[in-house]
């Protein structure tokens, strides 16, 4: 048996059963795994198959998915192509944002206890290190890509780290397999690719052990992190709050760095947020010890945090609104700028057509029941509506008059416009 297809399948001896599937580019790596899996009975027993995922990115992109296709059919493998929308507006690089639409594709194809496997290897990781090093990661950052994880409803399993790239590029040549070669892995303007062809050459002809060094590096870096990682989900059991998903900030600050930085970005990941960069977790530290009063918000790509009320709270950036917005509602389900809704509780009808608009400032509102008249703003204040939500609180006039704020409030006439029904407002964030 070929050493690599050797390789192979005693890592899938050591693994519990469970149906795998190859996440094929048609790269040299995804090639050498997934054909030296079509070679293996014990993978075709657990139901081997690939999914190529096509990002339309380059003008052959779809001739590749057809030669994914074909050649997965050649060796008897059923392989789906997955279509994805790259999204460009949401400020990260293109690589990152082509990776993120790769990644959700593959978490929502995946079938329960299924296992996604791919090509990364030894170089790879060792390129990914220096990258975190180069980014200013800690301990996390540092051990590389893990092994395994959680991905959808299957695992995400990596079962080539400690397999050079030379190894599967010799099992490609050995058996002249057909492969794609994307021209954007020669553009060494892309930091990874400048690291692999400018880099690590001049490294490895100085320091030969260099890529060995590495992984081993990363690998010693990964059992800290899982050290301090039994620490920080103790602490986060105590800072945050379930109800609201936010943070005690003065409880996040008194953490030592090593428990502070991954117990953020876990935090930020587990609302499908980005970490912040350096200078970023900077300004988070500077503004929790901001006076009381203040209302800070830090921003990145593709994310906002937000210190209130003693508290951190994350959210995905907002939407530019109209002020000036506003639409006739009845009562059926009304979208609203921010992405948020409006409908009625019950499901019905009102009587009288309202108009629905954003607050402007200076309003005003008696609620029913109370003697007085307020301002939105001390209200909104008073009842502990977080700031980012005010600006897109719809408001419900009726004749130019405001007879409600959301689901919050009525007025006196509004209460008699809705009888037994409510309104009921879904805030977008």
């Amino acid at each position: 048996m070929n050493s690599f297809i050797a390789i192979l399948a005693q890592a899938l001896r050591m693994q519990p059963e469970g149906a795998l599937c190859v996440a094929y580019s048609g790269g040299p790596d995804s090639t050498a795994l997934l054909h030296a899996l079509s070679e293996l009975p014990l993978a075709r027993a657990r139901g081997l198959r690939a999914l190529h995922v096509d990002h339309g990115l380059h003008a052959a992109s779809h001739a590749w998915a057809e030669h994914c296709r074909q050649m997965a059919q050649e060796w008897g493998v059923p392989c789906l192509v997955l279509r994805v929308e790259v999204d460009h507006a949401r400020g990260y690089g293109l690589e990152a944002a082509a990776r993120e639409a790769r990644y959700r594709a593959f978490a929502l194809s995946l079938q329960p206890g299924e296992r996604l496997l791919l090509g990364h290897h030894r170089d790879d990781q060792a390129e990914t290190v220096l990258l975190k090093l180069l980014r200013g990661a800690g301990p996390e950052g540092l051990g590389g890509m893990r092994a395994s994880r959680p991905l959808g409803e299957g695992t995400l399993w990596r079962p080539l780290l400690d397999v050079p790239r030379a190894t599967l590029r010799a099992y490609v040549q050995e058996r002249e397999l057909p492969c794609i070669d994307d021209p954007s892995n020669a553009d060494s303007r892309l930091s990874r690719n400048f690291l692999r062809h400018e880099v690590l050459p001049r490294l490895n002809q100085h320091w030969p052990q260099a890529v060995e060094s590495i992984v081993h590096s990363a690998r010693l870096s990964r059992a800290g992190a899982e050290a301090l990682e039994q620490q920080w989900r103790h602490a986060m059991a105590e800072l945050l709050d379930p109800a609201t998903g936010s943070l005690d900030a003065a409880g996040w600050l008194a953490l030592p760095h090593a428990l502070r930085q991954p117990l953020l970005d876990h935090w930020l990941h587990a609302r499908g947020l980005p970490a912040p960069t350096t200078v970023q977790r900077e300004q988070i530290e500077r503004q929790c010890r901001a006076r009381d009063g203040q209302l800070p918000c830090i921003r990145w790509n593709g994310a906002e945090l937000h210190v209130w009320k003693a508290r951190l709270w994350a959210l995905p950036p907002r939407r530019a609104i109209d002020p000036q917005w506003q639409a006739c509602w009845q009562g059926e389900p009304l979208a609203l700028p921010d992405g948020g809704s409006l409908l009625l509780e019950p499901a019905g009808q009102l009587t009288e057509a309202l108009v629905v608009r954003l607050r402007q400032g200076g309003e005003q509102l008696r609620p029913a029941g109370d003697a007085h008249t307020r301002e939105l703003r001390d209200l909104f204040q008073q009842s502990g509506m977080p700031p980012w939500r005010r600006l897109a609180c719809p408001l419900l006039y009726a004749d130019e008059e405001l007879v409600g704020v959301g689901d919050r409030w009525l007025s006196t006439r509004g209460a008699q416009l809705f009888g037994t029904n409510r309104p009921h407002w879904q805030p977008a964030y």
